[in-house]
C-alpha cells in the first residue's frame, strides 16, 4: 500500500473554520484527519502540501516511521501550524491503517479499556444561573449530559475591582449548585485571561467551596514554576495543557507538579502518537487526561478512540455538531457518554466529500478586550 495523494478542505462547524484533510492510497482506502485552527487557517493547505512531498509513495501503515520522518526533516521544533498539520496527517494514517484490517482504530491501540466515553459540554451564554440551569437541564433531557463547563467571570474584570469579580463568580456558582441536581458537575474555564497567579488562586478557592469539576487554564502557560505555585495553593483541581505542544512541555509541567488534570489537544500536539506518549507520562505522575476538544465532529471521533484506549482518561470536552454536515453520522451522547462503534472501521464515521467541496470557510479570530486605560487584555 502506498500514499498517492493528500487533499485539504476548508469548512466550518457553525462556529469556527475547520481544516479537514484526506490522504488517499493506491488501494482505494482514504484516511481522514482534522487540523487545529490556531488562526491563519488558509495557511495550512500549502503547509500540508509541503509535508505531503515527504511522505508520498510511503506505506501509510508505518505511522511511527512517517511521523518521525516529518519531525526529523525540521531542523527546529515545530510550532503551532507545523504541529496542526502533523496532527491531521497522523489522524489520516491511523484511519487508513485501521480500515486496511477492517477494525476500529482503538483496536489497534491495545483495545478499549472502557465501554463508553463520558463527555462534558461548554455552556457560556446564560447570564443568570436559573437561565443556565434551564439550558443544562434541556441538554440532560436530550443527551443525558451531567457535566458542563462555563466561564468563572460574571462581571467584566477589566472594569471592576478584582474582589468583586471573585465575589460574583462564587455567588453565581453557589446559586447554580443549590439549584442543580446533585449529580451535575461544573468545570470553569478561565481562558488564560488572568495575568497574576495570586488572582487565579483567589478565584479558584472562592469556587472551591462549591465543588467544581476543575478550574482550567487561568494564566498563560509559558512559566511552569507559576503553575506549580498555584497548584500548591488551590483547593480544587487545576487543569491545563491545551496550549502545550509536545510531550517535552508536558513532562516539564508534570515534573513541576503543575496540574491535577492534563488537557492535551489531539489536533495540536501532533496527533494520536504524541497524545498517547503524553498520556503515559501523565499516568506515571498520577495525573488524569481530559482532552481539550473545542473542535468539529471528526476531531471528536479521533478523541473518542484515544479516550477509549488509555487507562488515565477522565472526561472529554465535547461540542454538539450543530452545523457540520461534512460528517454524516457524528458521535452523539447517549446518557452523557459517547458509545463505541465496534463494527465500524477507522474512526467510525462517514465523511461527506460532496459537502467538503463547497468550501464553506468562515473567517474567525479572537476579539481582544480593551481595558479602561486603552491597553489590551488577553482574549
Amino acid at each position: 500500500m502506498k500514499i498517492t495523494r493528500l487533499r485539504s478542505f476548508m469548512s466550518h462547524d457553525g462556529h469556527r473554520p475547520r481544516v479537514i484533510v484526506a490522504i488517499d492510497t493506491d488501494t482505494g482506502i482514504t484516511g481522514w484527519g482534522e487540523c487545529y485552527n490556531h488562526g491563519p487557517d488558509r495557511a495550512l493547505p500549502p503547509i500540508l502540501d509541503y509535508f505531503f512531498e515527504q511522505i508520498k509513495g510511503e506505506d501509510p501503515r508505518r505511522i511511527e516511521f512517517l511521523m518521525l520522518k516529518l519531525q526529523q526533516q525540521a531542523r527546529f521544533p515545530g510550532g503551532a501550524m507545523h504541529l496542526a498539520a502533523f496532527s491531521a496527517i497522523d489522524h489520516c494514517l491511523w484511519d487508513i491503517a485501521a480500515k486496511a484490517v477492517n477494525l476500529p482504530v482503538y483496536r489497534l491501540l491495545g483495545g478499549a479499556v472502557r465501554d463508553k466515553v463520558r463527555v462534558y459540554l461548554g455552556v457560556y451564554t446564560a447570564p443568570d444561573p436559573r437561565e443556565l440551569l434551564e439550558t443544562v437541564l434541556a441538554k440532560h433531557e436530550q443527551y443525558g449530559l451531567t457535566a458542563f463547563k462555563l466561564s468563572p467571570y460574571r462581571v467584566d474584570f477589566h472594569a471592576v475591582r478584582w474582589g468583586e469579580v471573585v465575589r460574583a463568580g462564587a455567588e453565581y456558582f453557589r446559586t447554580l449548585r443549590e439549584l442543580s441536581p446533585k449529580d451535575f458537575e461544573y468545570a470553569f474555564d478561565a481562558h488564560a485571561k488572568i495575568f497574576e497567579p495570586w488572582q487565579a488562586v483567589q478565584l479558584a478557592n472562592a469556587l472551591a467551596s462549591y465543588d467544581p469539576l476543575f478550574f482550567e487554564e487561568p494564566i498563560r502557560p509559558e512559566h511552569i514554576p507559576a503553575w506549580a505555585e498555584m497548584k500548591a495553593k488551590m483547593q480544587c483541581p487545576l487543569a491545563t495543557g491545551e496550549s502545550l505542544y509536545s510531550r517535552y512541555e508536558f513532562l516539564n509541567l508534570l515534573n513541576a507538579r503543575g496540574c491535577d488534570i492534563a488537557q492535551p489537544d489531539i489536533c495540536v500536539v501532533g496527533g494520536m502518537l504524541e497524545m498517547r506518549k503524553i498520556a503515559v507520562l501523565a499516568e506515571t505522575h498520577y495525573v488524569q487526561i481530559a482532552p481539550h476538544n473545542p473542535m468539529g465532529p471528526l476531531a471528536t471521533a479521533v478523541n473518542l478512540h484515544f479516550a477509549a484506549s488509555i487507562p488515565n482518561f477522565k472526561i472529554l470536552e465535547y461540542r454538539l455538531p450543530v452545523d457540520a454536515p461534512y460528517v454524516k453520522d457524528p458521535y452523539l451522547p447517549e446518557g452523557g457518554y459517547l458509545q463505541l462503534r465496534p463494527d465500524r472501521p477507522g474512526w467510525g464515521v462517514e465523511i461527506d466529500e460532496e459537502e467538503l467541496q463547497k468550501d464553506t470557510y468562515v473567517h474567525w479570530e479572537r476579539k481582544l478586550p480593551v481595558k479602561p486605560d486603552g491597553s489590551l487584555g488577553y482574549p
